[in-house]
Order: structure tokens, then sequence, then C-alpha cells
């Protein structure tokens, strides 16, 4: 597949140029004479007695583009830049950590935040002024981007002090930050904290009060996927249906709950947020019922997606939830994989200058290129000849296909075949198009969130080939990633960079017990305690009772940054406490689990008012009440009996279980270890905590002493 671009090499070349990034790269031939962020970029501010303008952003931002085009790709503005200050440029995903700094301090200046950022620092990285995107010329109510040039560095030449004033009150907000531990019952005991289960059912009813009952999804528009909260009404759900003492009564949860859930699910996987076409998720919806996406597609966001609907379809049985998470798979691996087995970061929203050009149809084309097959896409599809976006289709289901193909006097096979080709037929066409930009790094924490989600869907559905690309993703990054037991961040032509943060080890750790549980591979388990251990050297602070978000040898920066809420994507605290608790699973070894208490106690109550900030942390908080089942099947992984036993867990939504398979010889990871044959024959061991049940032979046994 060819991913085409325009190939302009302008006159100007900065220091970008030497960079790895895609997104540094497309500034690379910017009249900006741009620094990356490096130690010689803030000494030659301070040399110069220069402010710095810093431009975060990422390759998939649509009005990052914009920004470029009107203000740095100019001759005038660029010069204006030059003159007034030190100018860093920095891609976000690869340093999430000056992101989330900066990011707080826009925040703080001017009561929100986005893409593309623009602050202003002093010469020690102390910010004073900011916002994110500014127009070339005054509209919007903003100044344009020149008048604030200058208005800025004529505050730093002529009113020190006030500069001085508002970087210093950001110092001592950082510094506080870095101090400030989290709060803790007195009679708290990390051996065994626990919280009451009724957290869980409170934050999911309020979670329950947000959803759009209509159209899915929290809140108006714009409409995020919200994958993370998605997964923690799934775990309630199944808590609901348990029959041990873990269920929660359905008295104390809205009865909409689930109904809502899927709604939500459904919605999506029918509105234009889904490519009908290619398979695979955009980043979000533009108006309330899912049609017009913001263009750009996500690797994390596709991870996060693909088993929300595995397991809306492990409770359901409903095929559609099946059928989305493979298409979703199927795409990753079609489009964002590369041959050494690395995950891809983004595909952009613009191609040929247009924001989804790549991704819409006019009804003309639709019926020329689809034939006999067209009156029922066209009618499915919602395609007219007017359009749904500037005079044009984006697909999305308008129609049941039952009702469509009653319509044409097709029955429900032949209309699935018709639809089939269609698709088909439109996926070959739309590949001689244009493609959009593609940011080709690998990101470890976004690699191991992908990896994951290949190595359980390849568990739970049989696809060997989810598990060859789960297994070879796991390869490249332990070859291309980790040196001497500790990881790097992003990976881009065969070079490595950046220190890892505490989401990049604590989401490969769980992505290599995924895999373990997937493959049997005791090495996986093993490396990934090895990562749980380094990130608790490296990332918990003892003082304040948490992590840290960068290590304790990264980089020192105005402030050491520690988030501890969910956003687009799971925190790397979350992450952490989860990989905490499955190890606690995995090992018996309670000091993993105190880590996690210690954290997870503290935010309950805020997990309980604020759920949709702690999705992640809501299933850690699941996991860390329990029941956690340690599962041990022990037998021939190729005998009948072995394979029933497995078969019965994968075809449950469990989420709260360590499952280890092997044979009797298997004693390297410690859930193996003691567990015999019965008989001569293979066994199922569950315990939970210290409490082993009686070795089960049966998959019914089996699935009833797990509560399912």
């Amino acid at each position: 597949m060819t991913h085409q671009h325009d190939d302009k090499t302008p006159a100007h070349t900065n220091r970008l140029i030497h960079e790895s990034s895609p997104y540094l790269l497309q500034h690379a031939h910017n009249p900006v004479n741009w620094y990356p962020w490096r130690r010689e970029a803030l000494e030659t501010a301070r040399e110069q007695d220069l402010p710095i303008c810093l431009s975060i952003g990422f390759s998939a931002c649509h009005w990052c583009h914009v920004m470029a085009h009107e203000s740095f790709e100019n001759e005038a503005t660029a010069q204006l830049m030059n003159e007034l200050f030190v100018n860093i440029k920095v891609d976000r995903e690869e340093r999430p950590d000056l992101d989330a700094l900066y990011m707080e301090a826009v925040q703080a200046l001017t009561g929100s935040g986005g893409w593309p950022m623009t602050v202003f620092l002093t010469p020690d990285g102390a910010p004073f002024y900011g916002g994110t995107y500014f127009p070339p010329q005054d509209r919007y109510g903003m100044p344009g981007f020149p008048r604030l040039l200058r208005g800025v560095a004529d505050l730093y030449r002529n009113q020190r002090d006030e500069v001085e004033r508002q970087a210093e009150a950001f110092r001592e907000h950082y510094a506080g930050q870095a101090q400030t531990g989290l709060k803790l019952p007195e009679d708290f005991d990390p051996a065994t904290a626990t919280v009451s289960a009724e957290t869980l059912a409170t934050a999911a009813n309020v979670l329950a009060s947000q959803f759009d009952t209509v159209e899915g999804g929290f809140g108006p528009a714009p409409k995020f996927p919200h994958p993370m909260g998605l997964e923690f009404l799934l775990r309630v759900e199944a808590r609901r249906r348990a029959t041990d003492a873990s269920a929660l009564p359905s008295s104390q949860l809205d009865e909409h709950l689930l109904p809502l859930t899927l709604l939500t699910l459904d919605k999506m996987a029918d509105g234009g947020i889904y490519d009908q076409v290619g398979g695979g998720f955009h980043r979000y919806s533009t108006d309330k019922i899912w049609l017009t996406p913001h263009f750009e597609k996500m690797l994390y966001d596709n991870a996060l997606l693909a088993p929300a609907y595995l397991h809306a379809w492990q409770l359901t049985g409903e095929a559609r939830y099946r059928r989305i998470a493979e298409e979703t798979l199927d795409y990753v691996l079609r489009e964002m994989t590369d041959p050494s087995g690395a995950f891809y970061s983004t595909q952009d929203a613009d191609s040929e200058g247009e924001e989804g050009r790549f991704y819409v149809w006019s009804a003309e084309e639709l019926r020329d290129l689809l034939g006999e097959n067209a009156p029922l896409a066209l009618a499915y599809w919602g395609v007219s000849d007017g359009g749904n976006f500037e005079g044009r289709n984006i697909l999305h289901v308008a129609a049941r296909l039952d009702d469509v193909a009653a319509s044409l006097g097709l029955s429900p096979d032949e209309a699935r075949a018709s639809l089939e080709r269609a698709r088909a037929t439109l996926y070959e066409a739309r590949s001689r198009r244009i493609w959009p930009g593609r940011d080709d790094k690998a990101l470890a924490a976004w690699n191991g969130w992908m990896l994951r989600a290949f190595a359980e869907t390849g568990r739970i559905l049989d696809r060997e080939d989810y598990l060859v690309a789960a297994t070879k993703n796991a390869d490249f990054l332990t070859r291309e990633l980790l040196a001497d037991g500790q990881l790097k961040r992003a990976w881009r032509n065969g070079q490595a960079k950046v220190g890892a943060y505490l989401e990049d080890y604590a989401a490969l750790a769980n992505a290599l017990l995924s895999l373990y549980e997937a493959t049997g591979d005791a090495s996986r388990f093993n490396l990934a305690q090895t990562l749980v251990e380094t990130m608790i050297e490296r990332f918990w602070d003892e003082p304040t009772g948490a992590f840290f978000d960068t290590a304790s040898d990264a980089e020192a920066l105005i402030g050491r940054p520690r988030d501890l809420t969910d956003n687009a994507t799971p925190s790397g605290t979350s992450l952490a406490c989860e990989a905490l608790l499955r190890l606690t699973a995995f090992t018996g070894d309670l000091r993993y689990r105190e880590y996690a208490a210690r954290i997870l106690v503290a935010l309950a109550p805020a997990m309980e008012r604020h759920p949709s900030s702690f999705g992640h942390f809501l299933c850690a908080l699941d996991d860390l009440i329990g029941a956690y089942y340690e599962v041990a099947i022990v037998g021939d992984p190729t005998d009948t009996v072995t394979e029933a036993l497995v078969q019965a867990v994968n075809g449950h939504f469990l989420p709260r279980i360590a499952l280890a398979v092997g044979a009797p010889s298997d004693t390297e990871v410690p859930l193996l270890e003691g567990r015999a044959l019965i008989d001569g024959q293979a066994a199922a061991y569950v315990c939970q905590g210290f409490v082993c049940q009686r070795p089960v032979m049966t998959p019914a046994d089996l699935l009833a002493q797990l509560g399912a």
C-alpha cells in the first residue's frame, strides 16, 4: 500500500531536520529558527536574555497544521519570532511531561487548553503567558500572532517584574504539587485496605446520569468515545450478573446502565466516527449524533475501543460487537503496522489540504463504482445527492440492513454479501486516492495498549494472526526500546529516543501479562515483573505515597508531573495500579497490592464524585475490591480437557482474573507452583487471596467457582 505525500523542499532548513519525530520534521523547513527541546535552547535564551516561545502539537492535529501554514511558514512572522524569542518546537506524543506541565499553565492562565499550544517561558523554563491557536491577524476575538509576539516581547523587556511574579507563582505551584501527598484514612492498613463495592455502584450511577439517552455518549457535542468509562460500566454489569459474593445488587444500580452503555457502542459503530469502509475509529465526533468526525485516527483510541467491543460481545453474545472489535484490529494490522512489528501512532485528518477528503464520497461516484450493489449501499449508508458534509457523504449506518434488504426484495444473506462486495470495492477505490499523512513513530505506551488488545482478543477469539501480531510487537519492543533494563519512549527508523515515562512501563507490563495469558510464554511474565520492579524503583515517591510520571533520574524540569486522573488515555498511575494488582494475583506478593491500595483508597472518594475523570482508575479499584481470581489450568495445552477449561474462561467476560496455563513441569510462574494433574488429567485451580477451592476438571465446575 502506497502512502503518497507532496514532496516540496523549501529553501529553509532549521535544527529540526536532525529529529526523528514526523511532527518536528513537518516544521524542519519553516523559516522559524526552531530548536528541539534541548539544554542548548535554554542556555541560548539565558545568554541572550530572550524569552522562549514554546510551541507544542502533534502530527495529526488539524489546527497545528493551520497555524503552521499561517504563521510558521510566513517569512515576516518567522523573522519576528527569530528576533524576539528563542523558539522551541515539541511533539507532545514524544514528550508528555512537557505537554502536561505547560498545559496546566495554559489552563490556569486562560481557563482552557488544547493544541496547538503556545507558551511563553523565562529562560529557566517558567511559564508566564500562553494560549492555544492564534490567527495571523486579529480575529475570533483573539490577537493576531504577530501582535501577540510584539506584546509578549515588550512585556518581557519592559515589565520584567510582572513577568517574574507570574513565573514565580508557577514555580511555587509546581513545587507544592510535588510535595503534596495523598490523604488516607487514619486507620489505613495497606495490607488489608479496601473500599466498599458500593463506591463502584455510586460512580456507575453518576456516569449513567451523564449519558445522552437518545444518541448515546456522555454530554453534548463534541462527543468523545470515553472507552475507559464504557469499560468500567461493562465491569459493573459483570458484577451485577455474578453469582458469588462479588455481585452488586441490581437495586443499587441504575436500571438503564447497560442499555445506555450498549446504545453508545451501537451509535458509535453506526456513525461516521467509525470508518464504515476500512474499519477503525476516528478521534471524536463534532456533533451529538456521531456523524461528522474529526477525521484523524489515533492508535490509542483503537487500542482501547477494540477491547470494549470485545467485552460487550462476551457479555451479550451480539455478533455486531465482535465484528467491530475484529474490523478495528484488522485495520491496525493493515494500515498501522510496521514490518518490524511496531504499531504506528496516527493517521492525519487531512489529505490534499482538506480535512476528511480521503474518507468522503459523492453519490455519483458511488453509483459509478458499485453498479448493481449501489442501491443497497446508498440506502444502508445514508448517501444522498446533496451529501451530509460539504456536499459529499460521510458513510454511516442509516437503516437496518434487513429493512433495506426487504425494501429491495433481497434476502438478508444476499444483502450482507452485496454490502461486503460494496465495502471491498470502495476500499480498493479509496486506496488509489492520496492518503492522509501518517505519523509512523512507535510509542512504548501506545504500542503496549495495542499489544494488549491483540493478545487478549487473540486469546478470546482464537485468532492466531492476532497472537502473531502481539508476539511480533512484543519482540520489537523488547529488542528496540529496552536496554539495560530501562525503556525508551519513542522509536522511528531504527532510532529509539527519550527516556520512558510511568505510562510506558505500566502499559508494557500489563501488555506482557496479557501476552503471557494468551501464549503461556513465561519469559513475557518475567519481563513484566522486571518492568514493574523498575517502575517502583524509578517512579515511586515514598514521602507522598504515589508515583510521579517521570523517573527520579529524568531531566529536571520546572516541575515534576504527576497526573492522578485519566484523560483521553489511562494515566500512568492507574495503569501502574492495575499492573501491581495483576502481579499480586500471579505471585502472591502483597507488597505489590500495598502500593496500589495506598493510591486507590485515597482517590476512591474523588472517583465516586467525578467518575468521568477516573475511568481506568475505577477499573483498577474494581480489581482492588475483588474478588480477584487466580486461575491455574494445569495440563497439556493440546489436550482436549485442557482446551475445554481454557475455552470456558475465554468465553466469559471475567475482568478480575489472572490466568496461567501450563504443564505440571511449568513452574516458572508462581501461580503454577505446586499444581498437579488430577488422576492424570488436566485440572483447574481457583484461588482468591490465600483461599483456594478444590481443583475441578469440567468447564461447568470451573465457571461456577468463578461466579460466572
